[in-house]
């Protein structure tokens, strides 16, 4: 299997290129991040990892990656839209070009690669997965307001290329409680103490836990899934 990675070079991204390496895929780790995507392809050392620098908020960029894709990787078939960005402030606090790179990476990042990739796979009659990194905050709420809404916005985006993409394409979204990783810095200490005393698992969660997860959703063994959202919290809300 042959997957793209948004958000490959750090936290959760690197965790699942990493993961996908070792089950023996390909991956094409995408990042802005020049510098730490050659940290991530000098650690891997492995020559079935493709890296490519570009900003997922910036249309032309996405085009013209999927453009070389047909040319360079036209068999891959997964997508893990992951890239994303927490500033961890009121809403109160947000300037309007705070608000729109959020929700342009959040959102807009996630809608053009999947658009991109639906169409390819679509036009070639291709099957393929896509998984989707929400997050708990879109189920229950943020401190951040409007990360909050972009990880809402993630599992309705999830729902509908669900139904749109059937039945060729499987799409899944992945719901994860504050993970170890350096984003969980921003995380106001009163919230993360609510989060812990609500777990039932008083584990930490690791970036290595959901990429475990999203590797089983990449795969054949969850082939009767599409349409849901995986939740990896620990226990800390029960639906």
């Amino acid at each position: 299997m042959k997957i793209i990675v948004t958000g490959a070079a750090s936290g959760i991204g690197k965790a699942i290129v990493r993961y996908s390496l070792e089950a023996g895929a390909e991956v094409i780790g995408c990042d802005l991040d020049g510098p730490r995507l050659e940290e991530l392809k000098h650690a891997a050392a492995s020559d079935k990892l493709y890296t490519y620098r570009l900003d997922v908020a910036n249309y032309s960029e996405v085009e013209h990656f999927f453009s070389a894709l047909q040319q360079e990787h036209a068999d891959v078939s997964g997508l893990v839209n992951n890239a994303g960005i927490y500033l961890g402030r009121s809403l109160l606090e947000y300037t309007p070009e705070e608000i729109n790179r959020v929700m342009d990476i959040n959102i807009k990042g996630y809608v053009y690669f999947s658009q991109a990739f639906g169409r390819m796979l679509l036009e070639q009659k291709q099957k393929g997965v896509i998984v989707n990194m929400s997050s708990v905050s879109g189920q229950e709420g943020s401190s951040d307001a409007v990360y909050g809404l972009t990880k809402a916005a993630i599992l309705g985006l999830t729902k509908s290329c669900a139904m749109n993409f059937a039945p060729l394409i499987r799409v899944n979204a992945v719901a994860p409680t504050m993970a170890d990783t350096p984003m969980m810095g921003h995380i106001p200490a009163w919230r993360q103490q609510e989060y812990r005393e609500h777990q039932l698992n008083p584990e930490p969660l690791l970036a290595e836990d959901v990429a475990d997860t999203v590797i089983f959703m990449l795969s054949s063994r969850a082939r009767a899934y599409t349409g849901a959202t995986f939740d990896i919290n620990n226990g800390c809300y029960l639906r």
